[in-house]
């Protein structure tokens, strides 16, 4: 019953989004972005602040208006209404925006980049730009690259230690299919799952793990379901503000640059805060009792080259896109 109340109120929320999105009634407009992360992320603080100076910057013509949590739908969903024009405008995670742009597959690689400083310097420059290929003839258009950060992994089992400590344990992943291979190869099962319900599941025991940067992992109290956090960096992964290209073009010249303008100003604040309150989230999650490792990594880098091997493959541009990202390390 709860599912089909949801679909309805989705449905309704189509239809709404479609008559409002990107209108300009009495000279405004209205933009409805949606994202998938509680409101306590800092990824909703740094859109709540990209609204307010789109609106102070358009003198009130432009208002933004902020769907936390699915509140639309998952992020599949929302992807497919913002490729119909129904939805103006979302944070579109790393896996779902490789559905559009082939070469973005790559980021999701095993222990790809050794750094932010190596992750800024790819995204900010021509390559970042040659990743987006794609998203143009699916009716996408990105204006900045956001932040969700390097990725950890958390559990309610036992310490990981060694990629072995992984084997028979269950995992929530996104829908990605590099991230499930990289469990494949230390042994584990993963399975995407809403991230909305993610806590619950994690509750119930539907699975032993999960995992993401530690600012979504202190934004949704998973202190309280998992007992033991393993800090690898082993993935980096964009969430990226992504518009409609059919509603983009309708805006006028003078919104589209103070869109872009603060896309790019509010991603870049969102970038800087993850990385600010990382220690500040660490020592927060210890004092809420979570067990926090820092094991060897190089264990764990050699045990997922299995997963190059694999996607070197089955694209024969990966091996050279590799190497060039490599390269700006």
């Amino acid at each position: 019953m709860k599912k089909l109340i949801a679909l309805l109120l989705a449905v309704v929320m189509v239809f709404a989004l479609a008559a409002c999105g990107g209108s300009k009634a009495n000279d405004k407009i209205t933009i409805n972005i949606g994202h998938s992360d509680t409101t306590q992320n800092l990824i909703h603080i740094s859109l709540e602040h990209f609204a307010a100076a789109v609106k102070e910057r358009t003198n009130g013509k432009v208002e933004v208006v902020i769907h936390a949590a699915e509140e639309l739908g998952s992020n599949k969903e929302m992807i497919e209404m913002v490729k119909m024009g129904n939805l103006d405008a979302m944070m579109l995670p790393s896996g779902q925006q490789a559905d559009f742009c082939p070469k973005f597959k790559a980021l999701s690689l095993p222990f790809l980049f050794s750094d932010y400083d190596h992750v800024y310097k790819v995204l900010d420059g021509e390559l970042g730009q040659e990743l987006l290929e794609g998203l143009e003839e699916n009716n996408l258009i990105q204006l900045a690259y956001w932040e969700n950060g390097l990725r950890q992994f958390t559990n309610n089992k036992r310490p990981i230690e060694k990629p072995e400590d992984l084997q028979g344990l269950k995992f929530r992943t996104p829908e990605d299919q590099l991230t499930m291979a990289i469990f494949s190869a230390y042994g584990a099962s993963a399975a995407p799952f809403a991230f909305s319900e993610l806590y619950l599941a994690l509750q119930q025991g539907t699975f032993d793990g999960q995992e993401n940067p530690v600012s979504n992992i202190y934004a949704n109290n998973f202190q309280d379901v998992q007992k033991y956090l393993t800090m690898v960096n082993y993935q980096y992964q964009p969430k990226d503000m992504i518009f409609s290209l059919k509603v983009w073009n309708s805006y006028p010249e003078d919104v589209q640059k103070v869109l872009l303008e603060c896309a790019k100003e509010f991603g870049a604040e969102h970038r800087q805060a993850i990385r600010d309150n990382e220690a500040t989230y660490l020592a927060e999650l210890e004092a809420a009792g979570m067990q926090v490792g820092y094991p060897d990594v190089q264990p764990f880098i050699d045990k997922a080259q299995s997963v190059y091997q694999d996607f070197y493959a089955q694209y024969d541009w990966a091996e050279d896109l590799v190497a060039r990202i490599n390269a700006l390390k």
